[in-house]
């Protein structure tokens, strides 16, 4: 965008200034995705940039670390992958539903003590992960739910409902409640209201919280590293043993594909996001003002 003709050179100085400090912090958070990626490709053992490659020669580029991460000995990647899965998914779903049903909770006007079930609910967003992570050990493990799918994916849901609660509270602070009250007076049913009125309005809040609680399951090391067994490893957990014992260029072949997953997420949801917006938007009917007759 140009500035206008009349505009002052001392604004002309930050404009520019400002935009320069803008591609320079742009710069600095997507620098390493050009640095993962041509790794991911290096024909060598070695987690560095090779003559050939910098030279793009064909033959210093290869799939066989990918080839390592789908078809490697005893495929660690592939079981830890889909734990990874496995468990995000369960763990996104049950955060959604508790976050948006205690979101609804605190937006109400005769809730008592909001603040204190606020700060209980997102506390363990303040709370050190390490202590989360040994008190929910304790606990998992008197119940007999350690290194097993169930603790994980509850673990994961204490972690991801705050995200969940912040997202959606924020929506309903502009929802107008008068429109569930008229739907009442209707004689409509409150699960009749909330999935027909309630859930269309707040959903880019929903939408919001469930990919932050996504991400926070898919992407957490310190509570599965206290609840996780042999069978239940997750990719964080793999590429952190990857890092500690044997540092192999499959760990960025994994790492594009996290990346890779990640955009599309953050993009189908965009897309579907801006859409249902559109969509909403062309289905408002258009009112003519059309002034009374007159007899």
């Amino acid at each position: 965008m140009s500035l206008p003709t009349y505009t002052a050179w001392n604004y002309r100085i930050w404009h520019y200034t400002y935009l320069t400090i803008c591609a320079l912090v742009f710069f600095f958070l997507i620098a390493p995705l050009f640095i993962i990626l041509p790794l991911s490709f290096n024909a060598e053992q070695y987690i560095h940039f090779s003559a050939g490659m910098l030279a793009l020669d064909p033959d210093a580029f290869s799939l066989r670390w990918y080839e390592d991460m789908i078809y490697g000995t005893k495929n660690p990647w592939g079981l830890a992958a889909k734990n990874s899965i496995i468990i995000a998914f369960f763990a996104t779903i049950g955060s959604t539903i508790l976050g948006t049903v205690a979101a609804l909770g605190l937006s109400s006007r005769h809730m008592p003590y909001k603040a204190a079930f606020m700060a209980l609910l997102i506390s363990p967003m303040i709370v050190p992960l390490i202590i989360s992570g040994t008190a929910i050990f304790f606990f998992m493990a008197k119940v007999g739910l350690a290194a097993t799918h169930t603790g994980i994916i509850l673990a994961h849901i204490i972690l991801g409902t705050p995200f969940v609660v912040i997202t959606v509270t924020a929506t309903l602070t502009g929802f107008d409640h008068s429109v569930t009250r008229a739907a009442a007076s209707l004689g409509s049913n409150p699960v009749n209201t909330f999935m027909k009125i309630t859930l269309p309005l707040i959903l880019p809040g929903v939408i919001s919280g469930a990919l932050f609680a996504f991400v926070t399951s898919f992407d957490e090391v310190v509570v599965v590293l206290f609840l996780a067994g042999l069978e239940n490893t997750t990719i964080p957990i793999q590429m952190w043993v990857g890092l500690r014992e044997q540092l192999s260029p499959t760990i960025m072949a994994v790492a594009t594909c996290l990346i890779i997953m990640s955009t599309l997420i953050l993009v189908s949801a965009y897309r579907a996001y801006s859409g249902k917006g559109r969509q909403r938007c062309s289905r408002q009917p258009v009112r003519s003002r059309v002034s009374p007759r007159v007899r």
